[in-house]
């Protein structure tokens, strides 16, 4: 399974952004980019699904069943 943190530091690489570019494309601060792909856990939802935004995705309820 791919962790967020996978997949945007996958994703921005793809595109071969640094954190700091890819930071500033996301209307983001580069400490957002940075904790994302460090694994925090302590993130707000909100920064971390307009970072998803850049690549058609966000975050929300999932049932587990």
């Amino acid at each position: 399974m791919n962790t967020v943190t996978e997949f945007v530091k996958s994703r921005r690489k793809q595109l071969k952004l640094t954190q700091e570019e890819f930071a500033m494309k996301a209307g983001v601060a580069l400490t957002v980019i940075r904790k994302i792909e460090q694994g925090k856990e302590n993130l707000s939802l909100s920064k971390v699904n307009q970072v998803l935004k850049m690549f058609g995705h966000v975050i929300g309820p999932v049932s587990d069943k």
